[in-house]
């Protein structure tokens, strides 16, 4: 008999009722103790020796010893990179940057104004970051879709200066495939460095490379412990780690897809990534569990997949879609698929994940490589609180007050007040000295 390979806990879950196993799987830590450790010890190193511990971790982590003169990957070795990939994938980086572009530009706001009540003007105006860092992952699979949803939000956006930072093999080579679509992405600078190093050496500078303003992109748990640990020094755009994804589906749910799905996000390679499928029928669990085994013998990343599901899996069977819909707020998940009869319906009461993909013709898939809105998403439980990568996280919003004369004597008094009970007088003077004749001193 052939023996099992995924064993996935299937729990009943009723509200009103804990279940110690449910909690500890929705309640998953954002950031892994044990490796904002490690991140830690590495930045401290690299803020105070620069290139010098970049060298050291390159070879420690990465097996690759780089110079800190070969840390850039130059031109030649882009156009190189380009004249090698086919031209069907050439093809296809330009249409997925198009409809990254076109969704970015068409959700980007707008600098507005309105009028004081005495005539002046209040608003605000939005302007580019100049100098963005995005982290690319390329230790388990070269992310080129992750080019996409970052370099290029940062390129329409119209940030000047765009660093990418992903790690090279054993021999300092860059996938060629990654390298074009930083090319058509629109990255200004990119280095062949990786994991915690990178983040220190973006976020810090070092003689090498210039210090960012921002870093933005996905990475394992290292690269997300890192990014913790250098906000202050450089702005982030959220906790994104190891893939997450949730599926709430009834009876009329396809349990092929469903399994295909769950599989899709497992497969990243870290072994900390989450998959969650809510159904309130127990034969709908039974089916997808035998489809994913079936499935998994088809796979390349078997290995990948078995040891993330081992603590990163679960099924919950609720008693109803309601109860389920409220695991899945609670869980927060980065990527959320409704496959339900009515999923609109369904759809209208999510309020916690950094994704959603409506019925059964959005498989997540569809969001990780074409679909336009950035599959950089907050994980760990954060997309209770935080939302996905958009243009606008390369711009800076700039509020703009333009006062009349009438404005500020309709207000002097307001200031004044303010100015006595917070013990700030100059502040009420700032005000009051304009009215006053300054001739007679």
């Amino acid at each position: 008999m052939k023996a099992q390979l995924l064993t996935i806990p299937t729990i009943k879950h009723t509200p009103h009722k804990d279940s110690p196993e449910l909690e500890r799987f929705l309640r998953r830590p954002a950031i892994d103790p044990k490796a904002e450790e490690v991140a830690r010890r590495v930045l401290d190193d690299i803020r105070q020796k620069g290139d010098a511990a970049v060298k050291t971790y390159c070879k420690q982590f990465d097996g690759v010893s780089l110079l800190p003169g070969r840390f850039r990957v130059t031109r030649e070795e882009i156009m190189e990179a380009s004249a090698q990939v086919d031209l069907g994938f050439k093809r296809t980086v330009s249409e997925i940057y198009s409809r990254v572009a076109r969704f970015g530009k068409a959700g980007m706001r707008k600098d507005w104004n309105i009028a004081s009540p005495k005539g002046g003007v209040l608003g605000e105006k939005y302007t580019p970051l100049e100098r963005v860092g995005a982290y690319i992952p390329g230790g388990t699979a070269p992310l080129v879709s992750t080019v996409l949803m970052t370099v290029a939000l940062a390129k329409v956006a119209g940030v000047p200066e765009i660093v990418a930072c992903t790690p090279s093999d054993p021999a300092g080579r860059v996938n060629p495939f990654l390298l074009h679509a930083l090319e058509v992405a629109g990255a200004t600078e990119v280095y062949r460095i990786g994991g915690i190093q990178a983040i220190g050496a973006m976020a810090f500078g070092t003689g090498t490379i210039r210090k960012v303003l921002k870093i933005v992109g996905p990475g394992g748990p290292y690269v997300t412990a890192a990014k913790k640990l250098v906000y202050g020094d450089v702005d982030l755009d959220m906790v994104a780690g190891p893939s997450e994804i949730a599926v709430l589906a009834d009876e009329t749910a396809n349990p092929a897809h469903v399994a295909a799905d769950l599989l899709s996000q497992l497969e990243h390679g870290t072994g900390h990534e989450k998959a969650l499928l809510v159904t309130p029928y127990v034969a709908m669990a039974q089916k997808v569990q035998a489809e994913m085994e079936r499935q998994l013998a088809t796979l390349s990343r078997r290995e990948a997949i078995v040891k993330a599901a081992e603590n990163g899996a679960m099924f919950v069977v609720v008693d109803h879609l309601d109860t389920g819909m409220e695991v899945i707020n609670r869980f927060a998940p980065e990527h959320l698929e409704i496959m339900t009869k009515e999923p609109r319906r369904w759809l209208q009461k999510v309020r916690n994940a950094g994704a959603v993909f409506v019925g059964a013709w959005t498989p997540e898939s569809a969001g990780d490589f074409v679909a336009g809105p950035s599959h950089v998403l907050p994980t760990g439980g954060t997309a209770a609180a935080f939302s996905g990568l958009t243009v606008d996280s390369f711009r800076k919003r700039i509020s703009v007050v333009a006062f009349t004369r009438a404005d500020l004597i309709e207000t002097l008094p307001l200031i004044e007040t303010m100015g006595r009970v917070e013990g700030l007088d100059s502040h009420s003077r700032s005000a009051r000295i304009r009215f006053e004749d300054l001739s007679s001193r």
